[in-house]
C-alpha cells in the first residue's frame, strides 16, 4: 500500500483517470490535474471519495511554470509528496507528414509534452530529494511506443517528444538515483482511450488493433496497473527503465 501524496498530471481521462483510481485505491492521497476539464476532474475525485479514498481536482498547464509549482504547493498542503506521474500530453490534434506541419502546433506540443515534463521533475525533485531535505519518492513518465516507431504519416514530432521524454527519464534517474528517487517511464501501445477521435483519426483503433500481436487495444487500467506498480514499493530497484506496455506491438 502507497502512502503519501501523487500527482497525475492529466488526470481528468483516460490513462490518466485510471492511474488516480488505481492509485487511490492503493492508499495514496491523489491530485488529479486538468488543464480545462474541471467537471471530468471532479467526477474522477468524487468516485474516489466513493469508494473510500482521498483526492482533490487541481487545475495546471504543465507547461506553466508559475501554475506548475502552484500546483506541487497544494499537494504539499495535503502531506508529503511521496510521487509523480507526468501523463499529461497532446498529440496537436493535426495527423499528418512532418512536411504538413505547422510550426506553432510542433512547438505547443514539446511545450506541453517535454517542457512540461521538466517541469514537473524538477519540482518533484525540490521537494523529495534527500538533498533538499525530503524523504524520497518515485517519478514515472508516461511515454509511447511512438518514441521508437517515430510516428510516421500521423505525428512524427509527438514521437520526437516522446523520445525526450525517454532520455529524461534515464539521465534524471542517474542524477537522483543517490538521493531516494527513482525515476521511470511507462511506454503505451495502443490504447483505448479519446485521444484518437480528438487527435482527429476516429477509425485509428479499429484499423490498427487488428495489426497488435495480442488482436486488440490496451485498456486504460492495464497501462496504470504498470505505472502505480512503479510508484510503489514492488519496484524498489528499478529506475531508469522504460516499462513497454503495448500488446507486443
Amino acid at each position: 500500500m502507497g502512502t503519501g501524496v501523487v500527482v497525475v498530471t492529466g488526470g481528468s481521462r483516460g490513462i490518466g483517470a485510471a492511474v488516480c483510481r488505481l492509485a487511490a485505491a492503493d492508499g495514496y492521497d491523489v491530485v488529479v490535474n486538468y488543464t480545462a476539464d474541471r467537471a471530468a476532474a471532479e467526477r474522477v475525485v468524487a468516485g474516489i471519495a466513493e469508494s473510500g479514498g482521498r483526492a482533490v481536482a487541481a487545475g495546471a498547464d504543465v507547461s506553466d511554470e508559475a501554475a506548475v509549482e502552484r500546483l506541487f504547493e497544494l499537494a504539499g498542503e495535503r502531506g508529503p509528496l511521496a510521487g509523480v506521474v507526468s501523463n499529461a500530453g497532446i498529440t496537436g490534434n493535426t495527423p499528418g507528414r512532418l512536411d504538413e506541419q505547422r510550426v506553432e502546433v510542433v512547438r505547443r506540443v514539446l511545450d506541453v509534452n517535454v517542457t512540461g515534463v521538466f517541469l514537473c521533475a524538477r519540482a518533484a525533485v525540490r521537494r523529495m530529494s534527500t538533498r533538499y531535505g525530503g524523504r524520497g519518492g518515485s517519478i514515472v513518465h508516461v511515454s509511447s511506443v511512438a518514441a521508437r516507431r517515430g510516428g510516421p504519416g500521423e505525428w512524427v514530432h509527438y514521437a520526437a517528444s516522446k523520445a525526450a521524454v525517454e532520455a529524461m527519464t534515464v539521465g534524471l534517474a542517474q542524477e537522483v538515483g543517490g538521493e531516494g528517487i527513482r525515476v521511470n517511464a511507462v511506454s503505451p501501445g495502443l490504447v483505448d482511450t479519446d485521444l484518437h477521435v480528438s487527435a482527429g483519426l476516429p477509425d485509428r483503433l479499429r484499423r490498427l488493433a487488428p495489426l497488435t500481436p495480442m488482436g486488440r487495444a490496451g485498456r486504460p487500467e492495464e497501462i496504470a496497473e504498470g505505472i502505480v506498480w512503479l510508484l510503489g514499493p514492488a519496484a524498489s530497484y528499478v529506475t531508469g527503465s522504460v516499462l513497454t506496455i503495448s500488446g507486443g506491438r
